[in-house]
């Protein structure tokens, strides 16, 4: 299975995943329209606005079209940053390479499979748990810290951890290592790593995908046939034989 990551490395080229390190790039508070207009068209300058949708004028649950634009704005900043990790993620477990030690407190070695779904019907419970409450807990600290999204808060911004209660800044997701070139960005530079971690965001949602559904549908992705191995389970009900088996809804 090296060859999936040689395969990936060509389709998507290594620079796509290179750190921008945007945690704290500053947003145009209470963007409009014409914000996005003018972030599509250095994102993309062949393609730039497209939105057949018409989200970019839109007001959902009764806010008003900036909070909503500011809503669309970081829901997209942050799939994609889950969506880099997921298709780094796939390539890892498509290839065996697991850490070294136990992955359980009892010896329980990390399962060895050929494609990131089987992964995660391989590790126990308790493991699974785990995952679900840190992200869960991550999610909470950004909803409830700062200035919302919504309201005129930057856009992916991760607030750092009070260092009373996690010391170190272990947990902090932005520059966590404390780099001084990062922390001295200019704003020019900061701007221009932003874009491009919306772009990589976006290759990544594609290559994700891409994966997922040949392993799905063998044959479904021509460009992946014979490369992504076939996964038997439902990819669309992750929860189906655990955690919540007994809530169709999730299912």
């Amino acid at each position: 299975m090296m060859k999936l990551a040689t395969y990936a490395a060509l389709v998507g080229s290594a620079a796509a995943f290179a750190p921008a390190q945007t945690g704290r790039v500053s947003s145009a508070v209470s963007e409009t329209k014409a914000d996005l207009e003018a972030l599509a068209a250095k994102a993309n300058p062949v393609v730039k606005f497209f939105d057949p949708l018409n989200l970019a004028e839109a007001s959902f649950w009764g806010t008003s079209n900036e909070a909503t634009i500011g809503f669309l704005r970081e829901s997209e900043v942050k799939h994609g940053r889950v969506a880099m990790f997921a298709f780094v993620g796939y390539i890892v477990h498509a290839n065996g390479i697991t850490w070294p030690w136990p992955m359980t407190l009892s010896g329980e070695p990390f399962p060895q499979v050929s494609n990131a779904p089987e992964a995660w019907d391989a590790i126990p419970e308790a493991a699974k748990w785990q995952i679900m409450l840190f992200v869960g807990f991550l999610e909470a600290w950004r909803e409830s810290q700062g200035t919302h999204y919504m309201k005129g808060g930057k856009i992916g911004y991760f607030p750092d951890f009070d260092a009373k209660y996690i010391p170190g800044g272990a947990l902090n997701l932005y520059n966590p290592f404390p780099r001084k070139d990062i922390a001295v960005m200019t704003d020019e530079k900061k701007e221009k790593r932003l874009v491009a971690e919306i772009n990589n965001g976006r290759l990544a949602m594609l290559g994700i995908f891409g994966f997922i559904s040949e392993g799905a549908t063998e044959g479904s992705v021509p460009a992946l046939k014979g490369i992504i191995s076939h996964y038997d389970g439902d990819v669309m009900a992750p929860f189906a034989t655990s955690m919540f088996p007994s809530f169709p809804a999730l299912n």
